[in-house]
């Protein structure tokens, strides 16, 4: 078994990350480097992403396709995410996100994967060789983006999408880069004077 773990400091309020991290498409966003694609779909959604939730990763993983299916096993608001394979390759895959306030603007995440390649004295060369670097590698790019995007300008609003708040992006470069709280509320009274003329 290999257990990967990354740690990062934000500078946001702990419940900012927690709702983030709580939509795992989110984070999946963030996994992206050239050795490392991953995606997110949500598939069965329970309560506030709690507990029983189901989604489907499917990894990239230096030319290596994998998909696996996992649960939400362990959900404490402002804490503690687990969730772990259910149906895929891995003998084990658990993955953990936990929560720390360090002050009212300040959150320690640290993320953990606990997993168990398949192919038996395979998997274990397959895992030494690459998989477990590439796997560090994707955790703390994941991170440091996940950083830069709560701690951005204006800081992300975590209760939008990710596509959502990319065309945010888009329209506050087109207004020569204003705030994002800015560019929010002149697209708000837009759509407000549309709504009146309707």
């Amino acid at each position: 078994m290999t257990l990967v773990t990354k740690s990062i400091d934000i500078k946001t309020p702990v419940e900012n990350v927690f709702t983030y991290f709580a939509r795992p498409e989110h984070v999946s966003d963030q996994i992206k480097t050239d050795a490392v694609g991953m995606t997110v779909v949500p598939m069965d959604i329970k309560e506030g992403m709690g507990v029983g939730t189901t989604f489907r990763i499917i990894g990239d993983f230096s030319g290596k396709r994998l998909e696996w299916d996992c649960e939400t096993t362990e959900f404490v608001r402002n804490e503690k995410i687990t969730a772990k394979q259910i149906e895929g390759p891995f003998k084990k895959w658990q993955i953990t996100n936990e929560f720390k306030s360090l002050g009212n603007n300040l959150t320690r995440v640290t993320m953990s994967v606990d997993y168990e390649m398949p192919f038996g004295p395979l998997g274990a060369i397959m895992d030494k060789a690459k998989f477990a670097k590439s796997a560090e590698r994707g955790m703390e790019t994941a991170l440091y983006n996940v950083r830069g995007l709560l701690e951005g300008n204006g800081s992300i609003p975590v209760y939008i999408t990710l596509e959502a708040y990319q065309k945010l992006l888009t329209e506050k470069k087109k207004m020569n880069d204003v705030p994002v709280s800015t560019a929010l509320t002149a697209i708000i009274e837009k759509y407000n004077e549309i709504e009146a003329k309707a």
